[in-house]
């Protein structure tokens, strides 16, 4: 057994029967594209590694074919190996360029075939399999008129273009973690494909003084979970992000807000399809917030006063909105009439009812309720999420939009 079949589909079967030629330029940050190769194989792809020249001097084709499981491609021989992998018979899928330098862009925009990737492009462009490019550069070189019209040429043409991250005067190659997120959006259902969904999520956590707060236990693992799946089914999502304690991606945009004042602040730029809400808010505030830091030693006595309900304030933003609502120790029964008086309250689309046992947890039991249904999901977050989105996707009803440009 290759050692690379040791971690097929550890992480998620995601990307399962998927094959992606992988081509790799002469960038430094092709020093990243092992680490890529690994997350793509754990999410159940197929890779296989195709290289420049300059590519090879920067990492070692054999630590390739480790990775992958396939030997890299380094140069178009008797196999003919660009038609073999994108032609017409061919099972990729996906053609992704990681690093794309300044150089490769350039020539795959202007018809260049001179390298085991470019000619790859050149096939891939000319037939039906997908192309992403992931550049990587200084960022004088992203600027020059040529390069910057080339990238927009190959985005014209349906190229998806991951990133880059600009870091001062440097255009960094997408994170790993972001190409691996678009190769799933690309090779997924998109059944969300341009609608503007919105996740608020977390913790609010209330000030007492300068270094004190009131918050709770939840970890914000729900609401990342569902702008992971809502990014990977073609949606275009936004994360507002409380407290927490997981890693939020760095490939969706994100706005943070520590109190509920914070989040109320934020509400009149609403302007999604769907807002959905995971987030742990606090029903109380301290009445004053004390300066500085109340001395140690001394006792404390807090007067609370009640802060706005966040979720009807949303709804009058937003027609489609679901709500969260977390209980302890409840029968079924009891659960769902607790959500189902929240629904009717608010004039939600759905409430999704969980104990709160689940908090900081992988997995969970939840309940989503509708105005004529109430269903059992277990299992992981994205699991979850999936399901919710499923509903989101098919039960909703969308306001028309105008086609782009128009």
């Amino acid at each position: 057994m290759h050692p690379s079949e040791e971690i097929y589909c550890e992480k998620s079967n995601k990307l399962y029967g998927k094959t992606i030629v992988l081509g790799i330029t002469g960038s430094i940050a092709a020093v990243n594209c092992f680490a890529l190769v690994r997350e793509l194989v754990r999410n159940g792809a197929k890779v296989i590694p195709a290289m420049t020249e300059a590519a090879c001097r920067l990492v070692a084709p054999d630590s390739l074919e480790f990775a992958s499981g396939n030997k890299p491609i380094t140069g178009i021989g008797g196999q003919t190996e660009h038609i073999k992998f994108l032609g017409d018979h061919t099972d990729a899928d996906l053609f992704l360029v990681y690093p794309a330098t300044a150089n490769t862009i350039s020539k795959m925009a202007n018809g260049i075939a001179d390298s085991p990737v470019t000619d790859m492009a050149a096939v891939a462009l000319g037939g039906s399999v997908p192309v992403a490019v992931a550049p990587a550069m200084h960022g004088y070189m992203m600027e020059n008129p040529s390069v910057a019209e080339n990238l927009r040429r190959l985005a014209s043409w349906g190229v998806s273009v991951i990133g880059p991250r600009i870091e001062g005067d440097k255009a960094r190659v997408a994170s790993v973690s972001e190409v691996l997120a678009w190769s799933i959006k690309l090779l997924s259902r998109d059944d969300l494909r341009g609608r503007k969904i919105l996740v608020i999520g977390g913790r609010s956590e209330e000030p007492i003084d300068s270094m004190r707060l009131i918050t709770n236990r939840s970890s914000g693992m729900m609401a990342v979970a569902l702008v992971q799946r809502a990014f990977e089914r073609g949606a275009d999502v936004e994360l507002w992000m409380g407290g927490g304690s997981v890693v939020l991606p760095d490939y969706v945009r994100v706005r943070r807000y520590e109190s509920v004042e914070d989040l109320v602040g934020m509400l009149d730029s609403i302007d999604h399809d769907v807002v959905i809400v995971p987030a742990a808010l606090a029903d109380f505030t301290p009445e004053k917030v004390a300066e500085g830091k109340i001395p140690s030693g001394k006792g404390l006595s807090l007067k609370l006063k009640p802060v706005p309900k966040v979720l009807p304030l949303i709804r009058e933003r937003c027609a489609n909105v679901i709500g969260y609502k977390a209980e302890s120790n409840l029968s079924r029964g009891d659960l769902e009439m607790k959500a189902r008086a929240r629904l009717n309250e608010y004039g939600l689309r759905a409430v999704v009812a969980n104990d709160i046992d689940s908090a900081g947890k992988t997995s969970a039991s939840m309940m989503l309720v509708t105005e004529d249904s109430a269903a059992d999901i277990t299992g992981t977050k994205p699991d979850i999420s999936d399901y919710i989105l499923n509903f989101v996707s098919e039960k909703l009803r969308w306001p028309p939009r105008s086609a782009p440009g128009t």
